[in-house]
Parts: C-alpha cells; sequence; structure tokens
C-alpha cells in the first residue's frame, strides 16, 4: 500500500463521511489490498477480500462516491480486518 492508498483510506474512516472521495481512488486502495474484483452488469461490482464480498454500484454521471458508498466501504474494510 502506497502513500496514496494510506490516504484513502484515511478518508474513508474519517469523520464526518466525505462527500467529495472519488470512487476510482477507493477501487484502487481495494485492489492494492488484493481484492477479487468481479464487473456485474451496468455500473454494478463486486470486490472479494478475506473472504467477505462487498457490492457496489460505480456511482455516475459523477466520479465522487456518494457517503453511503463510503460508509459501505468502511464497513467492508472493518470486515475483513483492514484499519487505518
Amino acid at each position: 500500500m502506497n502513500s496514496k492508498h494510506r490516504k484513502t483510506l484515511s478518508a474513508i474512516f474519517s469523520q464526518p463521511v466525505s462527500g467529495t472521495l472519488e470512487w476510482r481512488k477507493i477501487e484502487s486502495l481495494f485492489i492494492s489490498l488484493g481484492s477479487e474484483i468481479i464487473e456485474g452488469s451496468g455500473s454494478r461490482v463486486s470486490f472479494i477480500l478475506n473472504n467477505e464480498k462487498a457490492d457496489f454500484h460505480r456511482p455516475h454521471p459523477g466520479k465522487e462516491a456518494k457517503q453511503y458508498q463510503v460508509r459501505n466501504a468502511r464497513d467492508f474494510l472493518n470486515r475483513t480486518g483492514v484499519k487505518p
């Protein structure tokens, strides 16, 4: 995990929940942690890490993750044992 990934991890766990975090940074963090990616139809994407699965919809037309998506990413990381 490089410094950009550490900054993203900190942003995911920050309070209040960020509404300006780019989704691609969250995906990049998941990939750097070794997540398996399963592309679904449309904007659907799933990640599997440490036998935990999380389903998301990529935001569109904007590039920022919605606050509920950041909260869901935080929950996923908590379930997999990843903390800042």
